[in-house]
């Protein structure tokens, strides 16, 4: 069974309400959170852990969006043909 702590961070990682240009960058982040969490781990350290990955998650999003005062870009045409990984 999962620490409490552990199942409270992972809602942070949800993706599907983030438009599809953004769910990109975003779900390689909840699965790596999800992988990790499901590992046999213990102690305190794997809270800091998930906490670091959702800040650089945060901060991957964040560096998809258009600068303050620019328009936001249309998504690509076909997501397929820009995959991140």
């Amino acid at each position: 069974m999962m620490h409490p702590a552990i199942t409270a961070l992972l809602r942070y990682f949800e993706y599907q309400h983030l438009p599809p240009h953004l769910q990109r960058i975003s779900k390689p982040c909840a699965e790596l959170a999800h992988k990790m969490a499901e590992l046999p781990l213990e102690g305190p350290e794997v809270t800091v852990g998930l906490r670091k990955l959702l800040e650089a998650k945060d901060c991957f999003v964040r560096a998809a969006l258009p600068a303050a005062g620019t328009p936001v870009p249309p998504p690509p045409e076909d997501e397929e043909k820009h995959p991140i990984f």
